[in-house]
């Protein structure tokens, strides 16, 4: 089943357990100490989708599935983890299997939060954590050259795969992680099976304070956007600390409150908006009296692939689905007004799903 899931990384006391705390509104350990979370957090959380209860309200659902993301906390890496320092990097395989990193840098100054270097340094603070998953990676690749030797002896294609991780460990050792690096289709998915942390797509998330959250021209927060962007990767800026207070209020009250500090959106709604674009998801939904539902797929996905997040026979015996946008089938009342203004295609195999469709799959297995 394709899905989002984000594993957090970042220096302690940087805000990555009230992020945590603040996106999945739970009750995980944030106080003012490295190293305070030992085991690694995970969390499930909906992705808040106004457009399914507009769907659900036509349908006249029971019940609401929104599409899902998976985060993991894991606790605060600081520099020499690789060989043992702080708590190590025994917890970095707890986000090996994760879709992307989002690596949280702290741009606040507040004297009460104890910074372990001393001072606030976003870019001195990325170097740290980027080395360390770099050295994590380095000692996964050598581990795999010497398992790779012993395979390799007489086989031609196994000899292949050696001298393609021994190329992987010259590169990590000039400092060049697995994303700068360029492979084949064939190589990535060899390489895949390694979940090494510098392939992953990141997400460089600059926490801010809550009173200069709108505030996208900060000195501390460009360092980080200028970062990113040189990197070719994603950049959001948000405040752990207002997210938390956001996640405190009752729902209704959040839109108001947020409007107050000049934003339209939860840190959530722009974190997993900006995970999905990274990744290449999107969402289509079903609908009917039973449930409305978001399922997640790939970009350019064909109908039948689509249908196979539902179930695998949906997409064996895969005969055509039928589809509307949402906004129409919200203006006509369903699937039988919509039908009636002639606004239900039959797409066939062939069909790339888009964001906004949904759909009846038919099928016969």
């Amino acid at each position: 089943m394709t899905s989002l899931s984000l594993g957090i990384v970042g220096l302690p006391n940087v805000g990555k357990s009230s992020l945590f705390n603040a996106i999945t509104n739970t009750c995980v350990s944030a106080e003012n100490f490295p190293f305070c979370t030992i085991d690694p957090n995970v969390g499930i959380v909906q992705v808040p989708d106004s457009r399914l209860a507009s769907l659900a309200n036509v349908s006249g659902s029971q019940a609401i599935l929104p599409a899902t993301v998976t985060f993991v906390d894991i606790a605060g890496l600081v520099k020499g983890a690789s060989k043992g320092e702080g708590l190590g990097n025994k917890f970095l395989s707890n986000i090996r299997e994760t879709s992307a990193l989002v690596h949280v840098v702290r741009c606040f100054k507040d004297d009460d939060v104890i910074h372990v270097h001393g001072k606030v340094d976003p870019i001195g603070d990325i170097e740290t954590i980027e080395m360390e998953l770099l050295l994590a990676d380095l000692d996964t690749a050598q581990r795999a050259v010497d398992a790779q030797t012993r395979r390799a002896k007489s086989d031609k294609l196994e000899q292949e795969k050696l001298a393609l991780l021994k190329r992987v460990v010259a590169n990590l050792e000039r400092s060049i992680g697995l994303s700068a690096m360029a492979f084949t289709v064939e190589e990535k998915q060899f390489l895949k099976t390694y979940e090494f942390l510098t392939a992953k797509p990141m997400i460089y998330l600059a926490n801010v304070s809550d009173d200069t959250v709108s505030d996208t021209d900060q000195p501390l927060v460009a360092q980080v956007r200028d970062y990113a962007v040189a990197k070719n990767a994603s950049f959001l800026m948000l405040s752990a600390k207002l997210e938390a207070e956001v996640s405190a209020l009752p729902k209704e009250d959040r839109a108001e409150f947020l409007t107050m500090y000049g934003l339209s959106q939860s840190g959530l709604n722009r974190l997993a908006q900006v995970g999905f674009s990274l990744l290449g998801l999107q969402t289509y939904f079903t609908t009917g009296p039973k449930e409305t539902r978001a399922w997640t797929i790939r970009v350019g996905d064909c109908a039948p692939r689509a249908a196979a997040e539902i179930h695998t026979d949906f997409e064996k015996g895969f005969i055509r689905a039928n589809i509307v946008c949402h906004t129409d089938f919200v203006t006509h009342g369903g699937w039988k007004g919509a039908r009636e203004k002639g606004l239900v295609r039959q797409e066939g195999k062939e069909y790339v799903m888009q964001d906004e469709d949904v759909v009846e799959f038919l099928f016969n297995v």
